[in-house]
């Protein structure tokens, strides 16, 4: 499966009237993080694997709710206001008010049932086919941003790994199909999405998180795409072939 959680820069009127910023700070702000053209890198490698993968490409941004955070006291980023509900911008900046109340309703109405719906294709890969493996699909900017409190090291690809559900032959398949870039593991950012359900639970799900440098294959910030995307999208589908 392609994961694609933070290529969307849709937010709904009822979420865009209780951001605290302006229209010309929020579209810097969705230029910064947004994982821009992921999509596009995700549905190259999907029409050029051997077998097509499934994926999942969330249709809203992560200023809206983040999928990829632990909705709980678990999750590390809350600590720089960046946790399944963000309120604080990249910068650090008020992006909305904290208030727990709405950070709540807002897990209900959009976190809960895009986990479900990861939760169901995982299910269904393994009813079908006995294990699952979900490929991570991220991009992050050449320049640090200052919420980041991972590594400083700003490598054209990083690949992410889970010790529970990350095997080697994955880590050997990642370090095979990204040959031709500058590549690390785990850093600057670390782990890899797996549905809370099976998280610490299944070892027939396995996961990987790839991070490309976006200046690799687009404009920065939030430009359009380069000749480079191709590169990736061939890369990531060679990872797919090897998974399937």
């Amino acid at each position: 499966m392609l994961h694609v959680p933070h290529a969307a820069t849709a937010i709904p009127a009822e979420v865009r009237a209780r951001l605290l910023l302006d229209d010309a700070q929020l579209a810097a702000e969705l230029a910064a993080m947004t994982d821009a053209h992921t999509d596009l890198i995700a549905a190259y490698a999907a029409d050029a694997a051997r077998v097509r993968p499934w994926s999942l490409v969330n249709g809203l941004s992560r200023l809206v709710v983040d999928p990829e955070r632990f909705p709980d006291e678990r999750e590390p980023m809350t600590a720089v206001g960046m946790g399944a509900v963000y309120t604080r911008t990249s910068a650090g900046a008020p992006l909305r008010e904290d208030d727990p109340a709405a950070a709540q309703a807002l897990v209900r109405r959009w976190f809960e049932p895009y986990a479900a719906a990861m939760t169901e294709l995982v299910d269904a890969r393994l009813a079908a086919t006995g294990r699952a493996v979900v490929i991570d699909v991220h991009s992050y900017p050449r320049e640090r941003l200052p919420y980041e409190i991972g590594g400083a090291d700003r490598p054209e690809v990083c690949l992410g790994t889970d010790a529970a559900h990350t095997p080697s032959w994955l880590v050997e398949a990642a370090r095979a199909a990204f040959a031709d870039y500058d590549a690390a593991f785990d850093s600057p950012f670390a782990g890899c999405y797996i549905p809370l359900k099976h998280y610490g639970q299944d070892a027939r799900v396995h996961g990987l998180m790839i991070e490309l440098r976006r200046d690799v294959y687009s404009v920065e910030p939030g430009g359009p795409p380069t000749g480079g995307l191709a590169g990736v999208g061939a890369a990531l589908a060679r990872l797919v072939d090897a998974c399937a």
